[in-house]
C-alpha cells in the first residue's frame, strides 16, 4: 500500500512485520497502561491479518507512533433490521496514538487510512466501540467522523480492574456508514451541528456548576431531539474524585439506556462553554 503523509515526518503504512506486530503490543500497554492478560497478542494478529483484517501504522522515522486495528465480521443481530442476514462489516477493535503525538490529527488519520482499505475490500460499514465519558473520543467519532449510535453496552469488557477501566467498561457502539452523504460530507470538512443550536436542545443529563451530573424532568423522551451532557475531561475526575466519576458513569448509563429503549440515535457532539466551565454534549434524535 501506499504511504499516506500526516506530517512532514510521518507516514502511515499497513503493518506487515512482526517485529512490527510486537512493538503494537507494547504501545497498547504503554497507551492504555494495561497488563499483560489485556493485550491482544502480535501471534494473533498474524493470522488476522491473513483473512482480512486490517492493521495501520503510524511512523515517524522508524518508530511506530500509533496505530489502529480492525477485523471482518458480520453485522450483530442487534442492529439488523428484522428478517435480515447479517452484512459483512469490519470492526475497529483498537485505536492507539502515543500521549505526546496527540492533537495532531493522527486518530483521524489513521481512521481514514482504515477506510480506505475497507473501501477496497468491498466493505461500506465500519463499527467499533467507545467510552462515551471520553469527550475527546466522541468529538472525533461523531464530530469528525459522522458515526451514529443506537446501542449502549453495559460493561461490555466486564468490571475490570486496570487503570483504564477504573469507572467500569460501559461503551456507545458506533456505526460509520463509509459511502453515506453524511459521512462524505465531514470528510470534506462539513461542520457538525452549531454549538448554539445545540444549548437549546433539553438535556436528559447535564453538569453542573460544580461538576456533579443533574438529571432533568424536564427533559421527556418522545419524539423531540435530546441532549445528554458529560464532563469536559472525565480523566481527571478519574484521577481527582473517583466516587465523582462513578456517578456520572450511573447518570448517563441511565440517560443512554432510557433513550435508546424508547428510540433514539445518537447523531451528534460538541464542545461547549457554559459559566467558565467546558462541557460535552450529545444530541440524540428518535428515529425516524
Amino acid at each position: 500500500m501506499a504511504t499516506t503523509e500526516a506530517k512532514t515526518s510521518i507516514v502511515i503504512r499497513d503493518i506487515t512485520a512482526i517485529s512490527e506486530m510486537r512493538e503494537v503490543e507494547e504501545l497498547q500497554k504503554q497507551v492504555w497502561g494495561i497488563n499483560d492478560l489485556e493485550v491482544f497478542p502480535a501471534l494473533a494478529l498474524i493470522p488476522m491479518r491473513e483473512v482480512g483484517g486490517v492493521l495501520i501504522g503510524a511512523f515517524e522515522g522508524e518508530r511506530m507512533i500509533g496505530f489502529v486495528f480492525g477485523f471482518p465480521g458480520h453485522e450483530p443481530p442487534e442492529a439488523r433490521k428484522p428478517a435480515e442476514s447479517g452484512r459483512l462489516i469490519l470492526h475497529s477493535d483498537m485505536l492507539a496514538v502515543r500521549p505526546d503525538y496527540r492533537a495532531q490529527g493522527l486518530g483521524y488519520k489513521l481512521k481514514l487510512a482504515q477506510r480506505e482499505r475497507a473501501l477496497a475490500s468491498g466493505i461500506d460499514t465500519i463499527t467499533w466501540t467507545f467510552d462515551p465519558l471520553q469527550a475527546t473520543n466522541a468529538h472525533l467519532n461523531f464530530g469528525k467522523l459522522g458515526v451514529n449510535a443506537d446501542r449502549y453496552l453495559v460493561n461490555y469488557y466486564g468490571q475490570t480492574t486496570s487503570s483504564l477501566h477504573r469507572a467500569g467498561t460501559d461503551r456507545l457502539w458506533v456505526t460509520w456508514l463509509l459511502n453515506s452523504a453524511r459521512v462524505r460530507e465531514r470528510i470534506a470538512g462539513g461542520a457538525a451541528l452549531e454549538t448554539p443550536a445545540l444549548t437549546q436542545i433539553p438535556a436528559v443529563v447535564r453538569v453542573g456548576g460544580n461538576q456533579e451530573p443533574l438529571s432533568s424532568d424536564e427533559a421527556q423522551l418522545g419524539q423531540r431531539p435530546v441532549a445528554i451532557e458529560i464532563p469536559d475531561n472525565i480523566n481527571l475526575l478519574l484521577k481527582d474524585n473517583v466516587e465523582l466519576a462513578m456517578r456520572w458513569r450511573a447518570a448517563t448509563r441511565q440517560a443512554f439506556t432510557r433513550a435508546m429503549d424508547a428510540g433514539y440515535v445518537v447523531e451528534e457532539f460538541c464542545r461547549l462553554t457554559r459559566d467558565g466551565q467546558n462541557v460535552g454534549a450529545y444530541l440524540l434524535r428518535a428515529k425516524k
